[in-house]
């Protein structure tokens, strides 16, 4: 059931205040707002799922690389704040970088390991370890049961589930399959940065995912992906991985998943897929 009511709050006090009047399992939608289809989605499900919606919107600096897009990422609260409201939200906490590191940058910060290295952190030095010091503190800070992740960022998934297993976090992480736009495109608040002819080419990634997902051994994954993506001269690759379904090395058989990463004029676009691997296939 819908919330009839919306309440934004901006503070540590004003949020504690909210919590303590919550009654139920609180679930939490983790976002830096430019809310999208996708993150409605995750709303949706917390909605069906929980008494107490919160949903967080900050622009986390500890997470953009020097020469990533911290300052020109999107800030839309209003607009998120309707969204919200459409979806039942009880509680948007959306503070400012005081509210959330009170002591300055914190000299202190989650280390998110071998699996935190590869992919997204090889390319990205350092966003894990933001990502996941705000995950934490946002995890404590709205009390939540249970929180919600979209698959899109599926390392992310992994990390902030290995880090809520090692840490004995007392929260059930959720993930959320991605959305997608009709054409396959998976939703980000990146794509508005696309101009119509990148956004034409962008669909290379999904379409190559889709073929590759389609064969069943490595090899043949990997080389249908590789020639969708070469085929695309508005696509420069940053890499294309088929691992294990927790992101370890690929099986022979079973579960797997392939990513992909890439540049689309300026703007760095990830997508994945889960797939089975049969031997000999």
């Amino acid at each position: 059931m819908k919330s009839s009511t919306t309440t934004l709050v901006h503070t540590r006090a004003d949020l504690a205040a909210a919590l303590d009047a919550a009654d139920g399992e609180i679930a939490v939608v983790m976002t830096m707002g430019a809310l999208h289809e996708g993150h409605r989605q995750l709303m949706r499900v917390a909605r069906e799922r929980s008494a107490f919606v919160v949903v967080t919107v900050f622009v986390n600096p500890l997470q953009f690389g020097p020469n990533e897009d911290y300052e020109k990422y999107p800030r839309t609260l209003d607009d998120d704040l309707v969204a919200c409201r459409a979806e039942g939200v009880d509680l948007v906490f959306a503070p400012g970088r005081d509210d959330v590191y009170p002591h300055g940058a914190p000299s202190i910060t989650m280390h998110p390991g071998e699996l935190g290295e590869i992919l997204e952190g090889a390319s990205r030095p350092g966003h894990f370890s933001g990502m996941l010091t705000v995950v934490e503190k946002l995890l404590l800070l709205t009390r939540a049961d249970v929180a919600y992740f979209g698959e899109k960022d599926f390392q992310q998934l992994a990390l902030i589930r290995r880090m809520a297993r090692d840490l004995e976090l007392p929260v059930e992480i959720v993930g959320v399959p991605t959305v997608r736009e009709k054409d396959g495109l998976a939703l980000s608040s990146r794509n508005r940065y696309l101009s119509p002819e990148e956004r034409l080419a962008a669909l290379a990634l999904s379409r190559a995912l889709r073929e590759g997902a389609a064969h069943r051994d490595a090899d043949a994954v990997l080389a249908a992906a590789h020639k969708i993506l070469a085929e695309e001269p508005g696509v420069r690759v940053d890499y294309l991985a088929l691992t294990g379904a927790d992101l370890g090395p690929a099986p022979q058989e079973g579960p797997a998943r392939l990513l992909v990463a890439a540049k689309v004029g300026t703007t760095r676009l990830i997508d994945n897929v889960s797939l089975t691997l049969q031997r000999g296939a």
